[in-house]
Parts: C-alpha cells; structure tokens; sequence
C-alpha cells in the first residue's frame, strides 16, 4: 500500500496525521483510524502506462490532430509490428492475414474523390514542407485554406499542386514568413502564373485580408545567403525603420527594399558588395536597387541636414 503524508488535521483527534492511500483513494488518520474522505480525485495526467515494468510511457495518447493529415490524424492503424497482445511473435498465416488487413485499412480510409485529392494535395503539402523550410503552425495554416477551399467547390477543374501551392503562400503572407511567390513556385515545380491566378482565387472567394509584407523580415534572409555581417545588417534595419517612419516603403516591393538598405549600409560601413549580388540574393533587378538608393540615400541625408 502506497501512502503520501497529508498537511491537514484529523476531524476527531485533531492530530497532524492523516494519510493519503493512493491506490485506494482513501484518506484516513494515522493515529485513530477514522477516515475522512473515500475517494479521491487524481491530479496526475490523463494517460496511463501499459508496460510490465510499470513504465511512465504516455505513447497510449497518441499523436495530436493535426490538419495536415488527412482523417487528422484520428483514425486507427494498425500496429506494423507483427506481435500479438504478450509480445510473441505472430505465426505465418496470422502474419498474412493482418497484413490483409492493414491494405484494406489503408484503401477503406478514402472513399469519395474529395478524399482523395485532400488526401493527395497535403502529401504534396507535406513536400513543400522541408523544401521551403517552414514552420508547423504555417502548414497547419495552409491545409486550413485548403479544406475551406475544398468546401466552396474552388479546387473543381484545377490542378491540386497549384492550388496547395497557393495555400501555402497565403499562409506565409497571413504568418508573415518571408517566402516570395518564386520559392514556392520553384518548390513546387508549378509556374508562378498558375499559383498567382490561384491565389487570387483563395483571395477573393475566402475573403483573406493579408497583411502588409514587412521589408526588415527580408534583411536577415538576403545576409544570410551573402554572409553579412550583424553589424550592417543592424544599419540595414535602422535604415528600412526611418524610411517607414517617413512612409516611402509604402506601395514598394519589399524585397527590393530590404536588398537596397543593405547596399546602403554596406557603403556606409565600407564593405566591399556589388549590386548583382544583392539582386541575385533578394530575387530582384539591379535597376529595382538603385531606383530605390536614391529614395533611401536621399532620407539619409535630409537626416544628417536637419
């Protein structure tokens, strides 16, 4: 019998004896025997261990529901190692048969055709995952607009990768994740004007209000392709917040502005860097970097003037 020691007195002798019976849920007086309660609730977690050895393996929950999986993760599968309930290996025919078993498991979780293009458009979801590095809460994001997409009909007499691709980039503009229209085209191997006209679709049909790219969440990913140091990078920042302060990067492409305050501070801190490999890092022309110098060095030095 497993007893915990309880802080409070006991009801009838007053004495700072009560114990608590955990795996009866009785909490009585060690001096006089009186109990005071019979139950007791558990404040432990909801899962229990069924290892031999008494183990705190809480594998028993399983994984959480998750929209980037199909049924959302709250079907049953079948264990895919061949041993029974005591752990013994499972004979030859029993073997066959529960691998029976788990092909008709697999093929009966899909009946209609929604199912399977969901089912097929977030395996490519899951894809695009490691190829443009991002996070869960962006994909949870995107197989959200996915299944809303799925309900309005929207996905009917287009191709699932454009779409899925589109989700997944109105998920970085909704997440503010600095991924541009090309890298999710690239990933995906779907041309940009198919997933441009999707997401405008997704745009207008779910009625998603997107927020202003901010540029300085661009600065980090540009250095670190060209290997900048924090110092500019810092200047770089600085340079982006006063150009938003006086509103000039409103109406321009970020990633241009972000390339071109670091060309900036590239100059002023006497790092050697040319244009072309800023606009090879930044996805923008070297004529975008220095329309947008002029803009930024002009700010710069009505600063220093006043």
């Amino acid at each position: 019998m497993v007893t915990s020691q309880s802080n409070s007195s006991c009801l009838r002798c007053g004495k700072n004896s009560l114990l608590t019976d955990d795996d009866t849920g009785e909490e009585f007086c060690s001096k006089c025997g009186y109990v005071t309660s019979e139950k007791l609730q558990s404040t432990g977690p909801e899962w229990r261990s069924f290892q031999k050895d008494g183990g705190s393996d809480p594998t028993r929950t399983g994984a959480p529901s998750s929209l980037t999986i199909h049924d959302m993760g709250l079907a049953t599968v079948i264990n895919p190692q061949n041993r029974d309930a005591t752990g013994k290996p499972l004979t030859a025919s029993m073997k066959s048969t529960i691998e029976r078993l788990r092909t008709w498991d697999s093929r009966s979780q899909v009946h209609e055709p929604v199912d399977r293009n969901l089912r097929q458009a977030l395996s490519e979801l899951n894809k695009l995952k490691d190829k443009v590095a991002i996070s869960a809460n962006v994909l949870e994001k995107a197989a959200y607009l996915y299944r809303k997409a799925l309900e309005k009909k929207l996905v009917r007499g287009r191709s699932i990768s454009a779409m899925i691709a589109a989700s997944l980039y109105a998920a970085c503009r909704d997440t503010e994740t600095p991924r541009t229209l090309k890298d999710i085209a690239d990933a995906a191997n779907v041309k940009r004007k198919d997933i441009s006209r999707c997401y405008r679709l997704l745009h207008n049909e779910l009625e998603l209000k997107m927020p202003v790219v901010d540029s300085i969440q661009c600065i980090a990913r540009i250095s670190s392709k060209l290997e900048i140091s924090e110092k500019t990078k810092r200047y770089a920042i600085k340079v982006l917040q006063e150009a938003q302060d006086r509103k000039e990067s409103a109406g321009k492409d970020p990633m241009g502005l972000a390339a071109t305050a670091l060309y900036l501070s590239c100059v002023q801190n006497g790092v050697s860097i040319t244009q072309r490999d800023l606009a090879e890092a930044a996805g923008v022309t070297e004529v975008t970097i220095r329309n947008r110098y002029k803009g930024l060095k002009a700010g710069q030095t009505s600063k220093l003037e006043v």
